[in-house]
């Protein structure tokens, strides 16, 4: 007769950093195909929540003080990671904790790497296919246009930052990001998932902070609006000023800054630190 007891408390962080080794361990051991589909559906599930919180602060400027504005952008942006979590699939960002069973010796570099090199750019396919819909979809010309001033606003908005200030903006966005992730290691439940998700990551959206994936459809949307649709855009956003709204710009000056502090933030930050604390033992890094 088994005496062991059942528990129904959440794990503890020794047991959590156990996991995430674990968690590690089977997403690279995960077919191409497999996971550049699961990536795909993470960039799609991430555009979604961008899309929402995009919606819900069109206008929002006018009538709530800016910290509720976006308070409540990061509060309906959770259903991208509620996604990621709960339905199952491969996010970029929170991939660099797989650093953790790496530094445990369960994972080779080139396993990391090409877990990486595939779900970065499953998201990227994801989030631009997503963007290519709502544009299709016309969903700027909601609100009375309300919806892509917003959109426009955002893209311009992400794109005015130093290369230094976008990668420390990163490293604080995946540092939320990677702890609600780990928080979810020591859930048992659907319900323990989404609570331990929604704060960390309404803290990085309400704080300003940049997000790679998030990027792949907050500045494309913005692309597309100026590249396909420049009469809508001269009608209803006239004195917005999109000269750095450029695909070059994008790639160089946001996406690729905000990686490598996505990268630090996570790998480094996170997913190092918690296993030198709790799983230095099983091994170190080779």
């Amino acid at each position: 007769m088994n005496n062991t007891p059942i528990r129904i408390d959440a794990l503890m962080p020794p047991e959590m950093a156990e996991r995430a080794e674990d968690v590690g361990v089977k997403k690279v051991q995960n077919d191409a195909i497999t996971t550049f589909l699961l990536a795909m559906l993470a960039g799609a599930f991430i555009a979604l929540g961008a899309i929402f919180a995009t919606v819900v602060s069109a206008g929002a400027s006018e009538a709530l003080p800016f910290g509720v504005t976006k308070l409540l952008s990061g509060l309906v942006f959770c259903l991208g990671l509620i996604l990621v979590i709960v339905g199952g699939a491969e996010l970029f960002t929170g991939n660099t904790l797989i650093v953790i069973a790496w530094a445990a010796r369960k994972v080779s570099l080139g396993a990391l790497l090409r877990n990486w090199s595939l779900v970065f750019v499953g998201n990227f396919v994801g989030a631009l296919g997503t963007a290519a819909l709502v544009f299709f979809g016309r969903q700027h010309t909601f609100g009375g246009g309300l919806v892509g001033q917003n959109m426009l606003a955002i893209a311009t908005g992400k794109l005015g930052y130093t290369f230094v200030q976008a990668v420390a903006l990163g490293i604080l966005c995946n540092g939320l990001v990677c702890l609600a992730v780990w928080l979810t290691f020591s859930a048992r439940t659907t319900i323990d998932k989404i609570a331990a998700i929604i704060f960390p990551i309404s803290a990085f959206v309400a704080a300003g902070f940049e997000h790679s994936i998030a990027n792949m459809y907050f500045i494309p949307i913005g692309l597309l609006l100026k590249g396909f649709d420049p009469d809508w855009v001269a009608a209803h956003a006239p004195e917005m000023d999109l000269s750095r709204l450029t695909w070059g710009n994008f790639l160089m000056d946001n996406l690729l800054p905000v990686t490598i502090g996505n990268i630090i933030g996570g790998a480094v930050l996170v997913a190092a630190i918690y296993w030198f604390i709790y799983r230095r033992d099983a091994g170190g890094a080779s």
